[in-house]
């Protein structure tokens, strides 16, 4: 779902009882079945206020969210692995020639960002 600040916030307040906007959420599924992992939730307006910071392309911002979206629908936690996510998600952005992930940004912390639990 591609959404604004106030949908994601919305969201995250409802599912994480945060109450601010976030640039992705993931939503793995209660029982994964026929290729589906989940859902994800981008604010397009985040991801674009990062895009600038980052210096590229909307495009290219919402394809770093995907990345990191889709690791935690695979059942990668950054907050509690030790680094595990880190190191994939490094390895993946470099196969698909995308620029700095959001564990590198923060400095290894992102908790800004969150994974549901069904």
């Amino acid at each position: 779902m591609l959404t604004t600040d106030a949908g994601i916030r919305r969201l995250n307040r409802r599912f994480r009882g945060k109450n601010k906007a976030t640039d992705v959420l993931s939503f793995p599924a209660a029982e994964p079945a026929l290729g589906v992992a989940g859902d994800l939730a981008i604010s397009v307006e985040t991801a674009a206020r990062q895009a600038a910071e980052c210096g590229h392309g909307l495009n290219v911002e919402l394809r770093v969210l995907m990345l990191h979206g889709m690791l935690h629908l695979a059942g990668y936690d950054h907050e509690t692995d030790a680094g595990e996510m880190a190191v994939i998600e490094a390895r993946l952005r470099e196969r698909l020639r995308l620029p700095l992930g959001l564990i590198e940004r923060a400095g290894g912390d992102q908790a800004g960002h969150g994974k549901m639990h069904p």
